[in-house]
Formats: structure tokens, C-alpha cells, sequence
């Protein structure tokens, strides 16, 4: 059965030989089409009296179904697939940052300045003054983006190598968002004393630390102490980037459903980092009434196989005491917000919920739901993904955070920092935009970055 559902990250070129026949152009991709791909591009490299050389781009699916485009245009009359170069990989060639010189080194002159025998004036004076080490230096505007490749994306503990590509991806939306120098930092360790020494010990070259993708419940005994050794602000974009989008997303999606913060009923599937963050911010919003769902069930106090982090949860959440599994969980609540695994929620279950009732379905990259399944019952339905409305995404909260933050020289984040800033986000968004297929700004949206920094800033 040819797919439909593709996407840029599957995305491949073709290289093709062919007869001398610029008919085969559309032939190839009536193929492509026909077995469900999507062409993006198709360029003649070469034409000659006995042959042709194509270049075909298109998007698939999955990787399987990439095979299948590439079997569907090999299979016409005349045509060698001679190679097929996958694009993201090509991306990712070489990785995706760099180290540039901000001024010119072209001469003695400049080389006398930058380096020796100039630069030892300047490490005098912070070894004088060490307040100056921000003015002075890139600390001012540098973030350790720090993993131990614990909990990568959706993809588990697969080590720091492998966890490298995203911690690069991280550091160039630091860049693109808010002119953010950002390093990729990849622990070989797991050990808690082990990273937050490690930590400690690069400190004094960064002005904040992201810790990212490090697996629950280590994630929390770093970031805390951390925040208790450092004199420079920590955040664990896993946990308070999610928690302030979310709670950005759900401020607008109430307005949407004319509902109140401090009346509904929420939901939250998944009681790891990000789900913990969540929780404690939509308490600090003025949630009176959420409900955590885990594997062991919904968390009420003294519920067996409860973690020491669960329990926290459990004892200040829950208030109606609601027992049993997902659906007991969501019956009669206004919001679910779901940040654990794929295809859990059954989209009958919606029915049971609130009126005007609202989702967000944010395990990626296959949600607890199915968007499109959910929107038949819910009023706003959220996922992480990208190819459907009201995408939840990080990128919206953490390069402007970091950016109030440097600004400010703070030492700390708040509680109060996080609100500010999903505040923020959600004024972007003005009412005659706002609607249930509308309920948080693009990440491209010029405003957000600024917003969020002023917000953290306190102006």
C-alpha cells in the first residue's frame, strides 16, 4: 500500500540514468507519486545524445518506504538508479557548527592584540577583577549544552556519540534564535557525582549550563545541585523548556474553550522529567486540580511501586483521589496533556472527557494519540510534531530564556522566570489569530525570542 504521510526527514535524491528522453522526466515522477512519495525537486544533470543524468528528489515516509520509491522509479523501462544520497545525512556531514573568529586576525598587528603579547593585559585585569570575565570573554554569551546520552529524543540511552548530533542541532538553534554561542558538551559518564562534578569543573567558562536529554530521576538530583554549587543560572531544557511551552499552549487553548486555568481539570501522562516539570508549573499557574498517570496507574500517596520522585508528585497532586489507568484517569477532565509513550490514549476515551475538551499529545515522534483521530472529539488538539497544527516545541522557550538570562548576568532561574516567560509566548499570539488550530506561535515567529528574553529579564 503506497504511504502519504511523508516527511523531510526522509528525504533522498536519486541519481539517474536514462535514455536520451526528457519524457522519462514526468514518467519518473508519476512513479514516485504512484508509490505514495512526494517529489521535491528533479534537475537534469547531464544531457547528451545518448543519455540523460537526473537528479530526483522526493520525500518518503520511513526508510522502508525510501526503498520503495527507489524500486518504483528503477522498475521503468530504461532507467538506472545509478546512486541515492540521503539529505539529512548529507546535512549532517562534517556536524552542523563552528568556531568563527569575531575580529580580524590578518596581521602582526592583529595577532599582537587577540593573542600574545595583548591578551595577557586582558587576563590581568580579570584575574583583578573577575566580574570582567563576562565583558571580556565569550562567557558572557556561552552555554554548556551538557548530556551523558541517557534519554535521547525517543531513542533511550544511547551513550554521548550518538547523542552528539542533537547536542550540535541544540547548539545552532542557540545561534539561529538568539545569537547564543552554544557547545555541545557529551559526558562519558552516567554517574551523578561524576557529571556534576564535571560540570562544576567547565563552570567558570560558561554564563549558563542546559543540561539535556539525561534520563529521570538522575535529571533531577543534577539539576538541583548544580543550581546549589553554581553561580550561574542551570536549566534542564527537557524539563522547564517543555513545562513553559506547555503551559504557553494550554493558556491560549482555555481562552480558545472559554475556560479557566484555575478550574480545570488536567491530565498528565508521564511522570519522568518532563511531566514533573509540567506539573509543577501548572500548580504554580494556578492549577488546583491535576491528575498524574504513570505505568503504576494514577499516583495517589502510598500507591505501590512509587518512586521517591513519583510519590512527591503523588502528595501534591490528585486531590480528588482518582485511582485506576489512563481512561479512569481522563474521564470528566478538561485537559490531557501527554509527554510518555506512543498510543495510549484511545481517541473513544476523548468522548468521556469535559466538554470542549482539549489534548496535547506530545510524545514524539509517535504521540499517545493520533491528531487527527483526537480532533474528532477534542476541541484543540496539540502534538510535538511539526506536520500538524499547534506544534509544542521547545525551540519557542529556550533561546530567549537564555538570552534574558545572559542579558541580566543572572545567577538563577526562577519560578517565577517561567511563568513570565510562558506568558510571554502566549501574547504573541493575538486574539485575532487565536483559534483552535492557533493556539502558539511558529518557532520562525520573529517576536518570540525577544518576548521570552524580556520576560526573564523583568521588562
Amino acid at each position: 500500500m503506497a504511504k502519504t504521510a511523508t516527511t523531510s526527514s526522509y528525504s533522498i535524491t536519486m541519481r539517474l540514468h536514462t535514455p536520451p528522453d526528457h519524457g522519462i522526466v514526468g514518467e519518473a515522477a508519476t512513479a514516485i507519486a504512484a508509490a505514495g512519495g512526494v517529489v521535491t525537486g528533479i534537475d537534469v544533470v547531464e544531457s547528451s545524445p545518448t543519455r540523460l543524468r537526473l537528479d530526483v528528489t522526493c520525500s518518503a515516509a520511513d526508510g522502508e518506504h525510501a526503498l520503495q520509491l527507489q524500486d518504483a522509479v528503477g522498475a521503468l523501462a530504461g532507467v538506472e538508479v545509478h546512486k541515492v544520497s540521503d539529505r539529512t545525512f548529507l546535512l549532517h556531514l562534517g556536524g552542523k557548527i563552528e568556531v568563527a573568529s569575531k575580529v580580524p586576525l590578518k596581521t602582526r598587528d592583529d595577532l599582537s592584540m587577540a593573542y600574545t603579547p595583548g591578551v595577557g593585559r586582558v587576563c590581568m585585569a580579570i584575574a583583578e577583577n573577575p566580574d570582567d570575565v563576562s565583558r571580556l570573554t565569550i562567557k558572557g554569551n556561552s552555554v554548556a549544552v551538557v548530556t551523558d546520552g541517557s534519554a535521547v529524543l525517543g531513542l533511550g540511552n544511547i551513550g554521548p556519540g550518538a547523542a552528539l548530533p542533537v547536542m550540535e542541532g541544540k547548539a545552532a538553534l542557540f545561534k539561529r534564535f538568539a545569537n547564543i554561542d552554544a557547545w555541545p558538551i557529551c559526558l562519558d559518564t552516567q554517574d551523578t557525582d561524576e557529571i556534576v562534578r564535571a560540570v562544576e569543573l567547565i563552570a567558570p567558562g560558561f554564563g549558563g549550563i542546559n543540561l539535556e536529554d539525561i534520563a529521570a530521576p538522575r535529571c533531577f538530583e543534577i539539576e538541583q545541585r548544580l543550581r546549589e554549587r553554581l553561580d550561574i543560572p542551570v536549566f534542564h531544557d527537557d524539563q522547564h523548556g517543555t513545562a513553559i511551552v506547555v503551559v504557553a499552549a494550554l493558556t491560549n487553548a482555555l481562552r480558545v474553550v472559554d475556560k479557566q486555568l484555575t478550574e480545570a481539570r488536567v491530565v498528565v501522562s508521564g511522570a519522568g522529567a518532563a511531566g514533573t516539570a509540567i506539573v509543577t508549573l501548572l500548580l504554580a499557574a494556578g492549577v488546583t486540580d491535576v491528575v498524574v498517570y504513570d505505568r503504576v496507574g494514577c499516583l495517589v500517596p502510598g500507591l505501590e511501586g512509587l518512586g521517591p520522585a513519583q510519590q512527591q508528585l503523588a502528595e501534591i497532586t490528585n486531590p480528588r483521589r482518582v485511582t485506576g489507568g489512563l481512561h479512569d484517569a481522563v474521564r470528566d477532565a478538561d485537559v490531557f496533556v501527554g509527554v510518555s509513550a506512543p498510543g495510549i490514549l484511545d481517541p473513544e476515551w476523548i468522548k468521556d472527557m469535559a466538554a470542549r475538551s482539549i489534548v496535547f499529545a506530545l510524545a514524539n515522534p509517535d504521540p499517545e494519540v493520533d491528531p487527527v483521530e483526537a480532533a474528532k472529539y477534542a476541541e484543540v488538539v496539540a502534538s510535538g510534531r511539526s506536520d500538524y497544527p499547534n506544534q509544542i516545541n521547545n525551540v519557542l522557550a529556550f533561546p530567549g530564556v537564555f538570552r534574558g538570562l545572559l542579558d541580566a548576568r543572572a545567577t538563577e532561574i526562577t519560578v517565577e522566570m517561567l511563568l513570565r516567560a510562558a506568558r510571554a509566548i502566549a501574547d504573541v499570539v493575538r486574539d485575532d489569530e487565536l483559534n483552535p488550530s492557533f493556539i502558539i506561535p511558529s518557532v520562525f515567529h520573529p517576536d518570540v525570542p525577544g518576548a521570552v528574553a524580556a520576560a526573564v529579564r523583568g521588562h
